[in-house]
């Protein structure tokens, strides 16, 4: 049985304890189970460079699962998508899958952008990829009159493509006016670029319909380039020419890769007779398994190149006139790849755990987290959290923690995004796998019984063998951590019913699997190999023998594919038989065997035809000195036609046993004239080739060696530069033995200086490749040349290269050197520069020594380490960033070039000004009591300058969280204790804490905290409360509230009578000018204020609006109202308001009215 997911396997010991697997925390391995909480998981989106065809609707994917269902949105361009406000855009019904319909109106680039989807629910929020929509073009070619191109015979040629630009890039292919696709070879071949290419023309290359088609696969489109129209023109003699190249040009180029992508290196030659390439790898060999040759091998192509194949590779154009080569240097970056990506993390409360993400690249790429869609630097804090480079670390987890991280991994190539979330559960286990799976297993195999599992915290499994079987202990079992029991060898014996049992703290689940073991199938009768020939019958012979509860199929292979659909092959029982045999049957014939549990195969190859036999009887004719003719006799081509004979070469006096391509020539020749290089001692051997591969080499021919020549080139890669200020070190690449063309190779070394007018000196060296001329004045230019000869001669005039005597260091230091203090932590250093004649080398740049020499608070003298920013080029000033604020400053600049450093500028002071400090170090309530909290606080730890004074706002929290009035609050900088008093009681305050320097306020600290409950006001209200509710205190109230109205009955008839009411007539006489009329809306009095200390209640009171008061606040009582203490009363008590002889204070802002409606307010109201 095979595993969704391996782990790491643990085998247990021998011993007697009970095979018990103690996992480790994370179970990032096991999926949750849908049916329980946790956070959204991406699991599927479009992908990040996303080309749409706009003929059709634009469907861009985000499905994602999670418990609960996840809602799904969108932004475009870095900004919220609104999706309700576009009618085209529609999203999937419990998706996140968005349809634009382009199709009905609508073009498709006005939705191109850069689009991402974010799938959230309560447990955190998923992200996708950054999904860059993009639809497909497929310009048309630029209209153009193309002129006749008319040449001779012999010729190169290049006909030009050059595609319009689409999305993606076309697929360039060239074909006649009849959709034919025009012949191509060695000769004639299309290059990366599109570009037709003609190492040289033939008369039959004339025509008129040379067209260039260009096809977009995404829309299905093609455009075509104007037909061009070449003649060829026959010459009476072809002069022939060595080879030059068409394409790259030069000697050398470059070539950038990214890790992963297919390398394609292209050299195209022109040359008569044609040339052919050859590909090598300098300091190296070309990858077997990935290497390939396209385009007549003037493409090599390395597939999944990594940073092993950087490097240069070298091809080589020869034809029998001569041979060039051009040197390509390969760079392979990379776009980041993951090491290891993150994993979802489930854990229990109260567990530590850790989300790792390691990637790498060319650059080293940039590690970043987000949590839930938002960079971590600005997520809220937590606790349990602690983000370390590319590891974020858990500990004490609760399920608040519940989240999805993000781990971006990018470099200036790409991006890598992944999600994994951190689910903190408590659940017991379960068992995820059916109960009662059977499982049959081959004899001597592996058998794998699954107990997939689930629990938080994660639980331990154990296994047992039969109905009342212990824990197993044996030594022959392995389990793995994702619950799996193993028996590696399963036997005969190893039938029968195993029971799982999955327990953590939580609870315990078991689950009971069966076992059967099966006898393996063999091939008893293997198929034999065969050699057979042409029109012969041959057959195979397979015999198997099997479990008799298992039912074998036998399917026969040719060459690991279905055997062809002919009638000349015939199977039955236990045979293949093969008729009429033709070339193409031969091949490999596999036999296979397969049950439902196994299977097994057994093959033999049918050799109908092989590769030649090697060539024999070489012989050297016509020896001159630059060329031979040689002639051989082909062997055996085993019925398979000779298509080419390959000649090689070793040149025993240099190399010896190393052998090198010469040549290549038709199959129907036996003969071949060489060209050949001087002082040479020649060997040949040759090879024949046919369809099924090349022959065994030849014996080797007999030794011919070449006269002495001088030598045809010069070293290459000339240089001079000095490694000390008084010498001239002059390199050069060697010649090989192979271009020396004769004895006594040596180099003739030249040089003078480029300013002066002294004659060249010279001197003759050895065969080495460096050559040191001392006493030099110090970094002066050379004019260097190296020229090759041996015994024969002296190689053509090399050319001249300019070089450099040895730097010294620089003489002046930097002068006029000044400081402009920007801010309180940058600054900005100038300089004057030094004279180009005292740097005495190649001007690298400035470097700033700074260092912090003196506190300007403390005053003490305390060295730092110094700190150094070299700035490049020519630059007179730099920025010195990351200063810290009110600090005393040192620096000094000096001078660099090759060799080093030059003496330092005079040291130049300077001080930063205050900035604003940092947040106090800590903030503690402490000693709360019923109106009164104390403070207590730490400094900043940076100050940043001289602490003026502290600030401290505090406003009360009502029940419903809403805030009261802000306090403001002036503190001396010397305090780290406040108390404040006069607060109300069993209140809860929150404090905003921040000192404050003259640059500004720092940053601020919070906290909240609590005054303490009056206890005994709270009981005596409960006392009247219970009271009220006797039935002998409702019948006395009633009773005065009875006699109450008797008495004003009385008082009513009196003023009848005409007597008049004292308090009215004082009231007549003396109008109060602070008692308001009554509110016309509600006919309640207006607010009023008892001289300036009273002010209007603000939004932030607590006063119920409605004029009423809250019951469980109340804290009145008779003895309340009998002392006069500020009385609230309702509509009722408004009459008795108007007569009372004082004024109503209002209560304390943000203060929340203490009465409630009792029947001893009711009474109060109706006196």
């Amino acid at each position: 049985m095979q595993l969704k997911k391996m782990l790491r396997r643990k085998r247990l010991s021998a011993g007697r304890a009970p095979m018990i697997l103690f996992l480790c925390q994370m179970i990032s391995a096991l999926d949750v189970p849908l049916d329980l909480v946790q956070p959204p998981t991406i699991t599927q989106q479009s992908p990040k460079d996303y080309i749409i065809d706009p003929r059709e609707n634009i469907v861009i994917q985000c499905e994602a699962k999670g418990k609960p269902p996840p809602s799904f949105s969108w932004t475009r361009n870095g900004t919220h998508f609104d999706i309700d406000k576009d009618p085209l855009v529609t999203m999937k019904p419990g998706s996140g899958t968005l349809t634009i319909n382009i199709m009905s109106e609508g073009k498709a680039e006005t939705y191109e952008g850069v689009y991402q989807c974010t799938a959230r629910n309560e447990r955190g929020a998923a992200i996708s990829n950054n999904i860059v929509v993009r639809p497909s073009r497929s310009p048309l070619w630029t209209k153009e009159k193309l002129e006749p191109i008319i040449l001779r015979n012999g010729q190169s040629l290049i006909l030009p493509c050059r595609p319009p630009l689409g999305l993606p890039p076309p697929i360039i292919f060239w074909m006649d006016n009849s959709f034919q696709r025009l012949p191509q070879s060695e000769r004639v071949s299309q290059g990366l670029n599109g570009d037709l290419y003609f190492s040289n023309v033939l008369p039959e290359d004339t025509r008129e319909d040379y067209i260039c088609y260009a096809r977009f696969n995404h829309t299905q489109t093609i455009q075509q380039k104007q037909p061009i129209s070449v003649k060829v023109i026959s010459a009476k003699s072809n002069r022939e020419r060595p080879p030059t190249f068409l394409t790259p040009e030069g000697n050398a180029s470059h070539k950038e890769e990214l890790r992963g992508n297919v390398l394609s290196l292209e050299c195209i030659a022109e040359g008569l007779p044609t040339p052919i390439i050859y590909w090598i790898k300098e300091d190296g060999t070309l990858p077997i398994n990935r290497t390939f040759y396209r385009n007549f091998k003037k493409t090599l192509q390395i597939i999944q190149v990594s940073e092993a194949d950087s490097g240069n590779y070298q091809c080589i154009a020869k034809n029998p006139l001569g041979a060039i080569h051009h040197t390509i240097s390969v760079t392979v970056k990379a776009a980041p790849y993951w090491i290891m990506a993150p994993q979802n993390l489930v854990l229990s409360p109260g567990e530590d755990g850790r989300l790792m993400c390691r990637a790498n690249g060319n650059p080293k790429p940039r590690i970043s987290w987000l949590l839930n869609g938002v960079p971590g630097e600005i997520a809220p804090d937590d606790p349990s959290r602690k983000i370390d480079g590319d590891t974020i670390i858990f500990s004490n987890v609760q399920e608040r923690s519940s989240a999805v991280y993000q781990c971006n991994a990018s470099n200036e190539y790409g991006y890598l995004l992944a999600n994994a979330f951190v689910n903190v559960l408590a659940e017991p286990p379960r068992i995820l796998t059916s109960a009662n799976t059977l499982y049959q297993v081959i004899a001597d195999r592996p058998a794998l019984l699954d107990c997939a599992f689930f629990g938080s915290p994660l639980p331990t499994i154990e296994w047992f063998k039969g109905a009342k079987g212990s824990a197993l202990r044996e030594d022959i079992y392995v389990l793995h951590e994702n619950g799996t029991l193993e028996i590696p060898v399963a036997q005969k014996d190893s039938t029968g019913t195993y029971t799982c049992v999955a327990r953590n703290k939580l609870g315990m689940a078991k689950n009971e699997v069966h076992l059967e073991i099966k006898d393996a199938t063999r091939i008893i009768k293997q198929p034999e190999y065969a050699v057979m020939q042409r029109g012969g019958t041959v057959s195979f012979e397979c015999k198997v023998k099997h479990d008799h509860t298992l039912i074998p199929t036998i399917t026969w292979l040719k060459d690991n594919g279905e055997l062809p659909n002919d009638g000349r092959f015939t199977v039955d029982k236990d045979h293949l038989v093969v008729a009429d045999v033709r070339d193409d049957d031969g091949g490999t014939y596999t036999c296979v065997a397969n049950t439902t549990l196994d299977n097994v195969s057994a093959s033999a190859v049918l050799s109908v035809v092989d590769v030649p036999n090697p060539p024999f009887d070489l012989e050297l004719t016509d020896q001159l000195d630059k060329s031979v003719q040689l002639s051989w006799t082909p062997g055996n081509d085993n019925n398979s036609p000779i298509t080419k004979f390959i000649i090689e070469y070793e040149d025993a006096m240099h190399e010896a046993g190393l052998w090198h391509l010469q040549t290549e020539v038709s199959g129907m020749q036996t003969t071949a004239q060489l060209k050949l290089s001087p002082y040479v001692n020649y060997s040949f051997r040759v090879m024949a080739v046919n369809s099924l591969g090349r022959s065994l080499p030849s014996e080797a021919s007999e030794q011919y060696l070449t006269k002495a020549a001088e030598p045809d080139t010069n070293p290459t890669a000339v240089e001079g530069l000095g490694s000390e200020p008084d010498n001239l070190v002059i390199t050069w690449k060697p010649l090989n033995g192979f271009e020396s063309n004769g004895p006594g190779l040596q180099y003739k070394v030249s040089w003078r200086q480029k300013d002066g007018d002294d004659e060249w000196t010279s001197v003759v060296v050895a065969n080495v490749s460096k050559y040191i001329v001392s006493g030099t004045p110090t970094f002066v230019p050379y004019l260097i040349k190296v020229q090759a000869l041996n015994d024969v001669g002296f190689a053509p005039e090399p050319a001249v290269v300019m070089g450099h005597s040895g730097e010294d260091l620089p003489m002046v230091a930097p002068g006029n050197v000044h400081v402009n203090v920007v801010n309180s932590t940058l600054a900005e250093v100038h300089w004057d520069p030094v004279p180009l004649k005292s740097i005495r080398g190649h001007l690298q740049g400035y470097r700033i020594y700074y260092w912090k020499a003196q506190s300007s608070s403390k005053r003490n003298r305390r060295h730092l380490e110094k700190k150094i920013l070299t700035f490049q080029g020519s630059k007179t000033h730099g920025m010195l960033p990351g200063l810290e604020p009110f600090s005393h400053y040192t620096l000094n600049v000096r001078v660099v070039n090759g060799k080093g450093e030059g003496p330092a500028s005079p040291d130049r002071v300077f001080n930063t000004p205050e900035g604003v400090p940092s947040a106090p170090s800590s903030l503690k309530i402490v000693n709360p009591t019923l109106d009164s909290l104390t403070l207590e606080w730490d400094p900043p730890s940076r100050p940043n300058g001289i602490l003026t004074e502290y600030t401290l706002k505090y406003q009360p929290i009502n029940s419903t969280h809403e805030l009261g009035p802000l306090v403001d609050l002036k503190i001396p900088a010397n305090k780290t204790r406040w108390t404040l008093k006069n607060l109300n009681f069993s209140t809860r305050y929150k404090f905003y804490f921040y000192a404050q320097t003259a640059a500004g306020s720092g940053s601020q600290i919070t906290e909240e905290a609590v005054t303490t409950v009056d206890e005994g006001k709270m009981a005596m209200a409960s006392r009247q409360v219970d009271i009220a509710t006797q039935g002998w205190f409702i019948g006395l109230m009633c009773a005065v509230a009875l006699l109450i109205l008797i008495l004003l009955i009385v008082c009513f008839i009196r003023r009848n009578k005409g007597g008049k009411y004292p308090v009215k007539e004082k009231e007549d006489a003396h109008a109060d000018p602070e008692i308001q009329p009554m509110k016309e809306d509600d006919g309640t009095f207006g607010e009023y204020s008892d001289a300036e200390d009273h002010k209007p209640l603000k939004k932030g009171s607590r006063t119920p609006s409605d004029r009423t008061v809250k019951k469980e606040d109340s804290d009145d009582s008779l003895v309340d109202y009998g002392e006069g203490v500020n009385g609230q009363f309702n509509e009722d008590g408004s009459f008795i308001g108007q007569y009372s002889g004082k004024k109503e204070k209002e209560p304390a802002e943000g203060n929340e009215s203490s009465e409630a409606p009792s029947p001893v307010n009711a009474m109060n109201s109706f006196v």
